[in-house]
This record gives C-alpha cells, sequence and structure tokens, in this order.
C-alpha cells in the first residue's frame, strides 16, 4: 500500500509503498478515506520523540483516521466489515500510523461509527485536535461567564476550542497572528459569541489586561509561552497545556497547572461527531491534499496554515 513514511529520523518525509498490515486480535483493519497532520506528526519527523516512544521503521505516520471497517481481527464486537468508522491511532509505539491506505486500530479505544451528516474528510480531522480541545477546557473546569485566553487559536486543537468555549457561554479571548490568521478565527463562531482576537506579535499582556483588568479565568497554552500566559491570570486561575507546560514551571501558588495528555475515548469522540454532524461545531479543515502530495501538507502545516490539513487516502 502506498504510506507516508519516514526510514529514520530526523527525516523528510515521503510516500513509499510499504506491506499492507493485517489485523490483529482485537483489531480492525480500516480501509483509510481520510487523514489529517497533527503536531506529532511533525515532532516525529523532527526526532523530538527518540526516546519517549519506541519507533519502528519504516515508519508510517499519522495519527487521525476515518474510512471503512475492511476486516475484524479474532475477537472483536461491537463493529463489522463496511462500518464508517473515524478515531485516533492508539498504540504505544510509532510506526502504523494512519497517512496511508490501510490502518489497524485496537476496536476497543480510539474509535468509533461516522454518525450520519459527518463528512468524512471532517471526521478524518477531528479525533487529535477534538479531543485534546475537549480535554484541555474540562480541565480548566470553564464554565458559562468566565474568560478563557486562548494560546494558538488559528491551529487545528485551537480553532475547535474557541468555538467550544464560546458554546459554553464563556467571553473568549484568541490569539492570532494578524491577517488572514485573524480572519479565520474571526470567523469560527456564531454572531452572539463574545470572541476577541488579539495580535499574538504585539504586546500580548496589554490587549489581555484592557479586556480582563483583573486577569483570566483560564488560560489554554497551545502556542507561546506558557510562564508569560500563566501570569495573565487572576488569582485562583487555571491553565491547561497540551504543549509542555509543568507546575514546577509557574512559581505563583495562585494558579493550578494542568499538562494536558488527550484521550479519544468513545465518549469524547462520539460527543464531538455528533456536534459536527449538527452543525453546532465546525470543524476547521482548511486545505486537502491526496495522499500523492502528503509532503505539501506537511510543509502546510508548517507554514502556520489556518485550521486543520486533511489528506485524502483514497
Amino acid at each position: 500500500m502506498r504510506a507516508v513514511t519516514v526510514d529514520s529520523v530526523p527525516a523528510n518525509p515521503a510516500v513509499s509503498e510499504v506491506d499492507t498490515p493485517g489485523p490483529g486480535a482485537g483489531e480492525l483493519l480500516v480501509k483509510v478515506a481520510a487523514a489529517s497532520v497533527n503536531g506529532i506528526d511533525v515532532a516525529t519527523t523532527a526526532g523530538y520523540l527518540q526516546g519517549m516512544m519506541e519507533h519502528r521503521f519504516p515508519l508510517v505516520l499519522g495519527k487521525d483516521f476515518a474510512g471503512t471497517v475492511e476486516a475484524l481481527g479474532e475477537g472483536v464486537e461491537g463493529f463489522a466489515v463496511g462500518d464508517a468508522v473515524f478515531g485516533v491511532v492508539m498504540k504505544p509505539f510509532l510506526g502504523t500510523g494512519s497517512l496511508a491506505e490501510y490502518v489497524t486500530v485496537a476496536a476497543g479505544h480510539g474509535v468509533v461509527r461516522i454518525p450520519a451528516g459527518l463528512a468524512v474528510t471532517d471526521a478524518g480531522a477531528l479525533g487529535v485536535a477534538g479531543a485534546t480541545a475537549v480535554d484541555s477546557l474540562n480541565a480548566v473546569a470553564l464554565t458559562e461567564g468566565e474568560t478563557v485566553l486562548i494560546s494558538g487559536a488559528g491551529g487545528g486543537v485551537g480553532s475547535l476550542a474557541v468555538q467550544l468555549a464560546a458554546a459554553r457561554g464563556a467571553r473568549v479571548i484568541a490569539t492570532a497572528r494578524p491577517g488572514a490568521q485573524t480572519d479565520f478565527v474571526t470567523g469560527l463562531t456564531t454572531t452572539g459569541a463574545e470572541v476577541h482576537v488579539v495580535d499574538f506579535t504585539a504586546d500580548l499582556e496589554a490587549q489581555v489586561r484592557a479586556i480582563a483588568p483583573d486577569g483570566v479565568d483560564a488560560v489554554l497554552h497551545l502556542a507561546g509561552d506558557g510562564v508569560e500566559l500563566a501570569g495573565l491570570l487572576r488569582p485562583g486561575g487555571r491553565i491547561a497545556s497540551p504543549a509542555g507546560l509543568t507546575p514546577d514551571a509557574v512559581k505563583d501558588p495562585d494558579v493550578s497547572v494542568h499538562p494536558i495528555m488527550a484521550d479519544p475515548n468513545a465518549s469524547t469522540l462520539t460527543a464531538l461527531a455528533e456536534q459536527a454532524a449538527s452543525g453546532s461545531l465546525r470543524v476547521p479543515v482548511t486545505a486537502t491534499y491526496p495522499l500523492e502530495r502528503a509532503t505539501e501538507a506537511f510543509t502546510a502545516f508548517t507554514s502556520r496554515t489556518p485550521g486543520k490539513i486533511a489528506v485524502t487516502c483514497s
């Protein structure tokens, strides 16, 4: 099958031919229709995850997937050949990813059916970013009327988090770069949501304090300096960080730090899919590339293209 691979790290990804996998016990073989590029894929190619996770070469990249169940491994229940499914590859090693024509995934975690009304390309871009956004908002226990600062609102996680936070009735301060990224973030929510877009490249503290003089209730650290962002919290504020900020780095005892490792469980994926299918949540796919041009998708991702970069695999 065709797949996006690296033979070592660091290295540039390439489209190559590898063996088609077969499902092991408890696994599904999924014919992939769509996938997307995430930060973990770029970090893998850069060699940043060496020593943190086992790498199996040739290493097929990709975490998000959407497609059709092609075969069932021994002992699988609850799925049938032909089911339309999506989710996240949840394996304790890197190497058998979803940027390929086929992928094997554990049937018990990280995969659910695609509901009617959800486009397969959107489903293939939803899992990682959506679960990260949900888990980050839940970690800071964001409630109606609170003010949340979302740093990195133009990315895949941030653009979903802006919508989900606004849907909770929060006041959102979203950081973005001037120009296309700001226009993109401004257009994410419906009329009536209180979303303030501030310039990521300018004096962030001055802009945030002009909106929330006493500090914000919560921060989602998706980009930028986490310690600086924590300094914009009010006493008792909370910061969630999928970007590596730890409690030890923040010296203020009056704020709480929540490192995030997203869990794309069935409940989270199902809820996200239902919201996207109903139209209440927009999966922000802004560019789509066929598998043969997947290296261009990586270039688009690293060039700060707003939203999600999708890859069609069949």
